[in-house]
């Protein structure tokens, strides 16, 4: 049988986007932040839809009130090991050094294993939620193995002044990918962290020209200009980085297999780093401009119903004008929030899920008709490690 290729559509609209994302988060903000659990299910389920591999819509079935359990189920664990922990480092710390200061350092390492922990089990509740073709995905149990896989490459990455990023970048994937299955068949990444590396050359580059500058130049009379040209190569570092993040992404996509399916991405760099620079760029002008319109539409009606003035020190009152103004410092900020989340959506989340999706190709689709359905992975704590560590706000 001859091999065919799937190309993949995303249907997904602005205009829908930025109605559910709005009016969705005025609900959360109405709710005290209880509503974003169904929030989230909502946009995925539209997200997913909305990716077409062959035609065929991906499925999300995640249920928000098993996040909102799971929400609660960490939050209880996390506080006991935390406000355990912490009582043990404090005494540990203030007999030891005589001080807290030790005590704070070790509780915020401690808390970096959780936060990997969390990462992973976030991804595998995603994933036993996801379905295309009727077919569910799934990830098998392994997170504290990642946290503690995560915390000797990210040491590694960073020790190495990032020279071993790309083997951290390539084992994690591995381990991730290499756990993940498709009905009966399970994912294999392959590849090597050397196929990786030669996208972090220009970053490299950059960073040891910028860096051989400030070293030549720091003691001499042109420091201040030194400074002025190191300061300058911080945007081409970010975007060298950016290249080197889509880049490894088409490496790993196309050596990622499952049996004979194979995939192939044509991601652009360019087009992803102009989406994040002009979507951020907008969504905050627009941010800024609808927060002073809404200040000034607010004030103006407060002003001509009550007829009062208003001054700085009637903050300090919870009656009359005072309790008027923090309503309304509370309404504009949290509005301002909810706007902002809202084009971040428009302007940078739909775009970037679109240009992944419609450069994404599934390579012998033919052998998708010999895969079986898997069993449901109950995993009843869904995101709720994720939610608490405050992980779980992206779709």
């Amino acid at each position: 049988m001859a091999a065919t290729n799937l190309s993949t559509e995303f249907i997904g609209r602005r205009g829908r986007i930025f109605a559910m994302s709005f009016v969705m988060g005025l609900w959360s903000v109405l709710t005290f932040g209880f509503y974003r659990f169904w929030m989230k299910t909502r946009l995925r389920r539209y997200y997913w839809s909305s990716i077409r591999p062959g035609a065929r819509p991906l499925e999300y079935v995640g249920d928000p009130l098993e996040k909102l359990l799971g929400f609660f189920i960490a939050v209880v664990i996390l506080a006991f090991y935390i406000g355990v922990v912490n009582l043990i480092l404090m005494f540990v710390s203030f007999t030891l050094f005589d001080g807290n200061t030790a005590a704070y350092v070790a509780s915020f390492v401690g808390v970096i294993p959780l936060w990997f922990y969390a990462r992973y089990r976030a991804r595998r509740y995603v994933f036993a939620r996801t379905r295309w073709r009727g077919i569910r995905f799934g990830v098998d149990p392994g997170a504290w193995g990642y946290a503690w896989r995560a915390l000797i490459y990210w040491g590694l990455a960073l020790g190495s002044g990032t020279l071993l990023w790309p083997l951290m970048t390539h084992r994690l994937e591995a381990y991730r990918i290499n756990r993940t299955w498709y009905g009966d068949r399970q994912f294999q990444q392959g590849g090597s962290a050397r196929m990786l590396a030669k996208g972090l050359i220009p970053f490299w580059a950059i960073a040891a020209i910028g860096g051989s500058i400030v070293w030549a130049n720091w003691d001499s009379e042109y420091t201040e200009l030194t400074l002025g040209l190191a300061l300058m190569s911080a945007p081409l570092l970010v975007v060298a980085w950016g290249w080197y993040a889509v880049r490894s992404f088409r490496v790993l996509t196309a050596t990622k297999a499952a049996g004979a399916i194979g995939f192939r991405s044509a991601a652009r760099a360019p087009r992803i780093i102009g989406i994040y620079v002009l979507g951020y760029g907008l969504a905050g002008f627009l941010t800024g401009i609808a927060g002073i319109v809404a200040s000034f539409i607010f004030l103006a009606l407060m002003f001509a119903a009550k007829g009062m003035a208003f001054s700085l020190d009637d903050l300090d009152s919870l009656t009359g004008p005072g309790i008027f103004l923090q309503a309304f410092g509370f309404a504009i900020y949290f509005l301002v929030f909810v706007i902002w989340s809202t084009l971040r959506h428009v302007f940078v989340t739909l775009p970037i899920w679109r240009h992944y999706a419609e450069t994404l190709e599934i390579i012998g689709s033919e052998s998708l008709h010999d895969i079986r359905q898997r069993d449901r992975d109950e995993h009843r704590e869904a995101e709720g490690f994720a939610e608490a560590l405050d992980l779980g706000a992206a779709i």
